[in-house]
Protein backbone atom coordinates (compact mmCIF):
# COMPACT_ATOMS: atom_id res chain seq x y z
CA UNK A 1 0.00 0.00 0.00
CA UNK A 2 2.78 2.42 0.95
CA UNK A 3 4.66 1.65 -2.27
CA UNK A 4 1.55 2.15 -4.40
CA UNK A 5 0.84 5.44 -2.64
CA UNK A 6 4.41 6.53 -3.27
CA UNK A 7 4.09 5.81 -6.99
CA UNK A 8 0.76 7.67 -7.06
CA UNK A 9 2.27 10.74 -5.43
CA UNK A 10 5.27 10.56 -7.75
CA UNK A 11 3.00 10.43 -10.81
CA UNK A 12 0.88 13.36 -9.59
CA UNK A 13 4.00 15.39 -8.82
CA UNK A 14 5.41 14.67 -12.29
CA UNK A 15 2.12 15.71 -13.92
CA UNK A 16 1.82 18.99 -12.05
CA UNK A 17 5.50 19.81 -12.57
CA UNK A 18 5.14 19.14 -16.31
CA UNK A 19 1.96 21.24 -16.61
CA UNK A 20 3.58 24.04 -14.63
CA UNK A 21 6.67 24.02 -16.86
CA UNK A 22 4.48 24.13 -19.98
CA UNK A 23 2.57 27.07 -18.51
CA UNK A 24 5.85 28.93 -18.04
CA UNK A 25 6.78 28.26 -21.67
CA UNK A 26 3.59 29.80 -23.06
CA UNK A 27 4.33 33.08 -24.85
CA UNK A 28 2.50 35.34 -27.24
CA UNK A 29 1.74 38.98 -27.95
CA UNK A 30 -1.84 38.45 -26.84
CA UNK A 31 -0.53 37.88 -23.32
CA UNK A 32 1.10 41.31 -23.21
CA UNK A 33 -1.79 42.41 -20.98
CA UNK A 34 -1.48 39.35 -18.79
CA UNK A 35 1.53 37.19 -17.98
CA UNK A 36 3.99 39.78 -19.30
CA UNK A 37 2.62 42.70 -17.30
CA UNK A 38 3.11 43.75 -13.67
CA UNK A 39 3.16 40.74 -11.35
CA UNK A 40 3.56 38.28 -14.20
CA UNK A 41 1.82 34.95 -13.79
CA UNK A 42 1.94 35.34 -10.01
CA UNK A 43 -1.11 37.60 -10.07
CA UNK A 44 -3.31 34.74 -11.27
CA UNK A 45 -4.80 32.39 -8.68
CA UNK A 46 -4.71 29.60 -11.28
CA UNK A 47 -0.93 29.84 -11.50
CA UNK A 48 -0.53 30.13 -7.73
CA UNK A 49 -2.69 27.03 -7.40
CA UNK A 50 -0.51 25.18 -9.92
CA UNK A 51 2.55 25.99 -7.84
CA UNK A 52 0.68 25.05 -4.66
CA UNK A 53 -0.40 21.65 -6.04
CA UNK A 54 3.15 20.95 -7.24
CA UNK A 55 4.59 21.83 -3.83
CA UNK A 56 1.96 19.75 -2.07
CA UNK A 57 2.69 16.58 -4.02
CA UNK A 58 6.39 17.29 -3.62
CA UNK A 59 5.88 17.23 0.15
CA UNK A 60 3.86 14.00 -0.26
CA UNK A 61 6.78 12.36 -2.07
CA UNK A 62 9.22 13.49 0.62
CA UNK A 63 6.89 12.16 3.34
CA UNK A 64 6.69 8.82 1.50
CA UNK A 65 10.45 8.53 0.99
CA UNK A 66 11.67 9.73 4.41
CA UNK A 67 10.83 6.50 6.34
CA UNK A 68 12.97 4.51 3.88
CA UNK A 69 16.08 6.50 4.79
CA UNK A 70 15.56 7.43 8.43
CA UNK A 71 13.60 6.00 11.32
CA UNK A 72 9.85 6.51 11.03
CA UNK A 73 9.98 7.77 14.63
CA UNK A 74 12.34 10.56 13.61
CA UNK A 75 10.91 14.05 14.09
CA UNK A 76 11.54 14.87 10.41
CA UNK A 77 9.17 12.09 9.30
CA UNK A 78 6.36 13.25 11.57
CA UNK A 79 6.98 16.88 10.55
CA UNK A 80 6.68 16.03 6.86
CA UNK A 81 3.43 14.13 7.45
CA UNK A 82 2.04 17.03 9.50
CA UNK A 83 3.06 19.50 6.79
CA UNK A 84 1.51 17.29 4.11
CA UNK A 85 -1.79 17.08 5.99
CA UNK A 86 -1.87 20.80 6.78
CA UNK A 87 -1.17 21.90 3.20
CA UNK A 88 -3.78 19.50 1.82
CA UNK A 89 -6.56 20.40 4.25
CA UNK A 90 -6.02 24.17 4.51
CA UNK A 91 -4.78 25.09 1.02
CA UNK A 92 -4.48 22.42 -1.67
CA UNK A 93 -8.03 21.05 -1.43
CA UNK A 94 -10.15 24.19 -0.82
CA UNK A 95 -8.13 26.42 -3.16
CA UNK A 96 -8.01 23.72 -5.84
CA UNK A 97 -11.78 23.17 -5.67
CA UNK A 98 -12.36 26.93 -5.73
CA UNK A 99 -10.22 27.41 -8.84
CA UNK A 100 -12.08 24.68 -10.75
CA UNK A 101 -15.62 25.62 -9.71
CA UNK A 102 -15.22 29.41 -9.97
CA UNK A 103 -13.44 29.24 -13.34
CA UNK A 104 -16.00 26.99 -15.04
CA UNK A 105 -18.96 28.79 -13.43
CA UNK A 106 -17.84 32.16 -14.80
CA UNK A 107 -16.67 30.59 -18.07
CA UNK A 108 -20.11 29.05 -18.70
CA UNK A 109 -21.75 32.43 -18.07
CA UNK A 110 -19.36 34.55 -20.14
CA UNK A 111 -15.88 33.26 -20.89
CA UNK A 112 -14.61 36.74 -21.78
CA UNK A 113 -14.88 37.65 -18.09
CA UNK A 114 -12.26 35.10 -17.07
CA UNK A 115 -10.64 33.42 -20.10
CA UNK A 116 -10.90 35.49 -23.33
CA UNK A 117 -11.26 33.50 -26.54
CA UNK A 118 -7.96 34.87 -27.86
CA UNK A 119 -6.17 32.65 -25.33
CA UNK A 120 -7.34 29.55 -27.22
CA UNK A 121 -4.75 30.39 -29.89
CA UNK A 122 -1.97 30.58 -27.30
CA UNK A 123 -2.75 28.08 -24.56
CA UNK A 124 -3.31 24.46 -25.68
CA UNK A 125 -6.66 22.98 -24.70
CA UNK A 126 -5.01 20.24 -22.64
CA UNK A 127 -3.10 22.86 -20.64
CA UNK A 128 -6.28 24.80 -19.97
CA UNK A 129 -7.82 21.62 -18.54
CA UNK A 130 -4.62 20.86 -16.61
CA UNK A 131 -4.97 24.25 -14.91
CA UNK A 132 -8.74 24.38 -14.49
CA UNK A 133 -10.17 20.84 -14.62
CA UNK A 134 -7.84 17.96 -13.78
CA UNK A 135 -6.89 19.54 -10.46
CA UNK A 136 -10.18 18.38 -8.91
CA UNK A 137 -10.11 14.65 -9.80
CA UNK A 138 -6.48 14.39 -8.69
CA UNK A 139 -7.37 15.92 -5.32
CA UNK A 140 -10.30 13.53 -4.92
CA UNK A 141 -8.06 10.57 -5.74
CA UNK A 142 -5.55 11.85 -3.18
CA UNK A 143 -8.29 12.17 -0.58
CA UNK A 144 -9.44 8.60 -1.24
CA UNK A 145 -5.93 7.12 -1.33
CA UNK A 146 -4.28 8.87 1.62
CA UNK A 147 -5.61 9.74 5.06
CA UNK A 148 -5.07 13.34 6.15
CA UNK A 149 -5.36 14.68 9.67
CA UNK A 150 -7.24 17.98 9.70
CA UNK A 151 -6.21 20.74 12.14
CA UNK A 152 -8.67 22.33 14.54
CA UNK A 153 -11.48 24.10 12.70
CA UNK A 154 -10.54 27.58 13.95
CA UNK A 155 -6.87 27.12 13.11
CA UNK A 156 -7.62 25.71 9.66
CA UNK A 157 -10.13 28.38 8.68
CA UNK A 158 -7.92 31.15 10.06
CA UNK A 159 -5.00 29.99 7.92
CA UNK A 160 -7.25 29.72 4.85
CA UNK A 161 -8.71 33.16 5.56
CA UNK A 162 -5.24 34.68 5.79
CA UNK A 163 -4.35 33.15 2.43
CA UNK A 164 -7.51 34.55 0.81
CA UNK A 165 -6.97 37.98 2.35
CA UNK A 166 -3.35 38.02 1.20
CA UNK A 167 -4.34 37.18 -2.38
CA UNK A 168 -7.11 39.80 -2.50
CA UNK A 169 -4.65 42.37 -1.13
CA UNK A 170 -2.23 41.34 -3.88
CA UNK A 171 -4.92 41.79 -6.56
CA UNK A 172 -5.74 45.27 -5.23
CA UNK A 173 -2.05 46.18 -5.08
CA UNK A 174 -1.58 45.11 -8.72
CA UNK A 175 -4.44 47.43 -9.64
CA UNK A 176 -2.94 50.31 -7.65
CA UNK A 177 0.60 49.79 -8.95
CA UNK A 178 -0.14 49.09 -12.60
CA UNK A 179 -3.68 50.31 -13.25
CA UNK A 180 -4.83 46.88 -14.49
CA UNK A 181 -7.24 44.38 -13.06
CA UNK A 182 -6.08 40.78 -12.85
CA UNK A 183 -9.39 39.47 -14.19
CA UNK A 184 -11.67 41.10 -16.80
CA UNK A 185 -14.71 40.50 -14.58
CA UNK A 186 -13.38 43.01 -12.03
CA UNK A 187 -13.51 45.76 -14.66
CA UNK A 188 -17.28 45.28 -14.90
CA UNK A 189 -17.96 45.77 -11.19
CA UNK A 190 -18.43 48.93 -9.16
CA UNK A 191 -17.11 49.28 -5.62
CA UNK A 192 -20.13 47.59 -4.04
CA UNK A 193 -20.15 44.78 -6.60
CA UNK A 194 -16.44 44.22 -6.16
CA UNK A 195 -16.75 44.13 -2.38
CA UNK A 196 -19.51 41.53 -2.66
CA UNK A 197 -17.47 39.54 -5.18
CA UNK A 198 -14.46 39.37 -2.87
CA UNK A 199 -16.62 38.66 0.19
CA UNK A 200 -18.44 35.79 -1.52
CA UNK A 201 -15.12 34.43 -2.81
CA UNK A 202 -13.83 34.20 0.76
CA UNK A 203 -17.07 32.89 2.27
CA UNK A 204 -17.41 30.13 -0.32
CA UNK A 205 -14.03 28.79 0.78
CA UNK A 206 -15.61 27.69 4.07
CA UNK A 207 -17.91 25.02 2.56
CA UNK A 208 -15.02 23.89 0.32
CA UNK A 209 -12.88 23.43 3.43
CA UNK A 210 -15.75 21.65 5.17
CA UNK A 211 -16.28 19.45 2.11
CA UNK A 212 -12.72 18.19 2.29
CA UNK A 213 -12.99 17.51 6.01
CA UNK A 214 -16.35 15.74 5.65
CA UNK A 215 -15.18 13.57 2.75
CA UNK A 216 -12.06 12.68 4.73
CA UNK A 217 -14.17 11.57 7.70
CA UNK A 218 -16.50 9.65 5.40
CA UNK A 219 -13.59 7.83 3.76
CA UNK A 220 -11.30 7.32 6.76
CA UNK A 221 -13.54 7.68 9.76
CA UNK A 222 -11.39 10.49 11.09
CA UNK A 223 -12.68 11.83 14.37
CA UNK A 224 -12.33 15.28 15.79
CA UNK A 225 -9.69 15.49 18.49
CA UNK A 226 -11.31 15.34 21.93
CA UNK A 227 -10.20 17.40 24.86
CA UNK A 228 -8.83 15.40 27.76
CA UNK A 229 -10.69 15.88 30.99
CA UNK A 230 -8.63 17.17 33.83
CA UNK A 231 -8.16 14.72 36.68
CA UNK A 232 -9.84 15.82 39.86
Amino acid sequence: MAVALGFLHGAFLAWHAFALSQNLLVTGSALSHGAHTYGGRWKYLTFINQVLQTIFFGVCVLADLAPHFISSKNRLCSSLVSLRDFVFSVLAFPVGVFVVTSFWSIYSYDRELVYPEVLDKIIPQWLNHAMHTYVLPLLLIELAACSHQYPGKKKGLLALGLFCSAYISWVLWVRRASGIWVYPILEKLDVVGMSLFFAVSIIVMVPFYQLGESLTRLRWGTKKPTKKKKAR
